[in-house]
């Protein structure tokens, strides 16, 4: 009797807290889904005396889910719930953003970024390149938790041959808190999206005034909503005042690599290096026949002396083995304190573990696994 009382109460609690994240999305959203939306179409797109519908650029934003589309009971809770908000309502959000462009929405996932994994990765890849080959769309915005934004915007830069602009865009508070910066964001990143001067720089990351690339891109803080930062390359760009303006010339980029045919990228561990390591990971790794091991190790890419003999029977069976570093800032350089040459290891200079990751897999996937053209691919990649 008591359990079923119990039952009672927690659905009951379930369902009051679903209601009221449904109600105050819907309070938030519910005002922008007619009038604003519909005044600016109105302004940017029916009314001849302001901006003509046809002589605006086509921009797709696909969604993720993520922060940018969650929402929380109350405006001033830090507990939220990931991926609420539909793409209309993100959309509806903006104000102005029909002065930008015709934007077209589609969702692809919704989920936190946390979840994020290849089978999306492949959809958002195989969607983009549709979206530009059939000239459905002159630019791309994807929506996107700031967990794993970094990793997303690498992968698609690797594979995308396009010159034509790719933009990332997340918000570090949820849409229903007190200052959320989604909004903002998106406009941003639109406006990044259809300027000139976009394209041709691979894959962008837009959020809070600057503009990253996804070379060098990565998360520095948990909550700060200037979290998405570029420590060795630095900021490519700005959006200063409504105006988009880059500080860095475009870069050639890489040769795109190919997506497997079968949809599976190869499986490649990344092996955390810290005091007392021993063996027992990197034993694992190689059980379970991973095709590549990065190691975030200590400084510049080390590890101790049982692990790093343990690296070299993986390297020695054909596996690529990658030194990487946990340390947030610097190089990792071939044969310092490791000779890497007669180990058979592969220096990711400054890529990070989790981007060092994905190259690995995008490399054997397209079978280069020598370590030497593993090599050159890192001291190349743009």
């Amino acid at each position: 009797m008591r359990a079923n009382q119990l039952q009672g109460v927690n659905n009951n609690s379930l369902y009051a807290r679903t209601f009221r994240v449904s109600l105050l999305a819907a309070l938030i959203f519910g005002s922008f889904a007619y009038p604003h939306y519909a005044g600016a179409q109105e302004k940017g797109m029916n009314n001849p005396s302001t901006v003509s519908q046809a002589s605006l650029p086509r921009v797709l934003i696909l969604t993720t889910g993520g922060t940018i589309a969650g929402a929380a009971t109350g405006r001033n809770e830090g507990a939220y719930t990931s991926g609420v908000i539909t793409p209309q309502q993100l959309v509806d959000s903006v104000k102005g953003i029909g002065d930008l462009a015709r934007i077209s929405t589609e969702q692809v996932s919704n989920i936190g970024s946390q979840d994020m994994n290849d089978v999306i990765w492949f959809k958002l890849a195989k969607r983009i390149k549709q979206a530009f080959d059939h000239k459905e769309a002159d630019a791309v915005v994807i929506t996107h938790g700031t967990d794993t934004m970094e990793e997303t915007a690498f992968f698609l830069n690797q594979v995308l041959a396009s010159d034509k602009p790719v933009v990332l865009v997340g918000s570090m508070r949820p849409s229903t808190a007190l200052g959320a910066d989604g909004p903002a964001n998106i406009y941003q990143a639109v406006k990044v999206a259809t300027d000139k001067q976009s394209a041709g720089r691979g894959v962008l990351v837009a959020m809070n005034d600057t503009i990253e690339s996804a070379r060098d891109v990565t998360k520095t803080d948990t909550t700060s909503l200037q979290t998405m930062q570029s420590p060795h390359i630095g900021t490519v760009g700005y959006v200063d005042m409504g105006h988009v303006r880059f500080i860095q010339r475009p870069v050639e980029l890489s040769k795109p690599l190919s997506l497997p045919q079968d949809g599976n990228l190869p499986r490649v561990e990344i092996i955390y290096g810290h005091s007392n390591m021993d063996t027992n990971q990197i034993e694992h790794a190689i059980a379970d026949k991973a095709k590549g091991i990065v190691l975030a190790g200590l400084g510049d890419g080390n590890a101790s002396k049982e692990a790093l003999v343990a690296l070299e029977k993986a390297a020695a069976k054909g596996i690529v083995v990658v030194r990487s570093t946990r340390v947030a800032h610097g190089y990792v350089n071939r044969d310092v304190e490791i000779d890497d040459q007669k180990s058979g290891f592969v220096a990711s200079m400054d890529l990070s573990p989790q981007k060092s990751r994905i190259l690995v897999q995008l490399l054997v996937a397209n079978s280069i696994t020598d370590p030497a053209q593993v090599q050159q691919a890192f001291s190349s990649i743009k």
